[in-house]
Parts: structure tokens; sequence; C-alpha cells
């Protein structure tokens, strides 16, 4: 059975720190990109960042590039999201997903390209 699972969310004052993990089991984790999505209440899901099964590239949304950190550690299987400098419109629930094949690589932060998502940890930044 296919399972990723999300932690570290939280509530948390603007500027400071979270730092989310993505624990990945049931399929070939070192052959997946896994990236992180969110979504913020009455808005679409967006990607945010991924990080490449080939070669470890990164992608960030801008809104979050400087910010927000993606690494992996392949032995544990698990992706993590280090989060600094937030922001109150980082609020939202933040999924982690996998996704396997050319077009995650094109265009790594394209929800519908990922295979297999967590159930998603929420993040909450106060102002």
């Amino acid at each position: 059975e296919v399972q990723l699972v999300e932690s570290g969310g939280g509530l948390v004052q603007a500027g400071g720190s979270l730092r989310l993990s993505c624990a990945a089991s049931g399929f070939t984790f070192d052959d997946y990109a896994i990236g992180w999505f969110r979504q913020a209440p009455g808005k679409e899901r967006e990607g945010v960042s991924c990080i490449s099964s080939i070669d470890g590239s990164t992608d960030y949304a801008d809104s979050v590039k400087g910010r927000f950190t993606i690494s992996r550690d392949n032995a544990k299987n698990t992706v993590y999201l280090q989060m600094n400098s937030l922001k109150p419109e980082d609020t939202a629930v933040y999924y982690c997903a996998a996704g396997w094949g050319l077009e995650v690589e094109l265009s790594p932060l394209n929800p519908r390209h990922m295979d297999y998502w967590g159930k998603g940890t929420l993040v909450t930044v106060s102002s």
C-alpha cells in the first residue's frame, strides 16, 4: 500500500520557521520526484516545491524562493520542506506528492502530474 505521511505542521508567528516531513512507503521512492503542494481555503492547490529523482534538482514557486528549502533522504524515504520567514499568506494545508515520468520532470509544480498524495498537514501563520 502506497503511503505518504506529512508531519510538522502547526501554528507559528509571522517570521518564524517550520520544517515539514513526508515519510513515504509502498513504492520505489528513489524513482519518484517528490513535491510539496498547498491549498488555502477557497483557492486552488498550487505547487510549492519539488525535488527530482534523477539528479536532485529542485524547483520552487516564486512566492517561496529564498525562504523554503526542499531536500530528500533516500535512505529514509523522506522528504523535508524547511520553511523560514513565514508569512500569513503561507497559511494552507500542505500536501506532499510523488510523481514519476517525463511530465513531472518537465513541469514539477503541476499537481496534475503527481501519482500519489498524502493527506496533508495544516500550517497556520499568524500576523
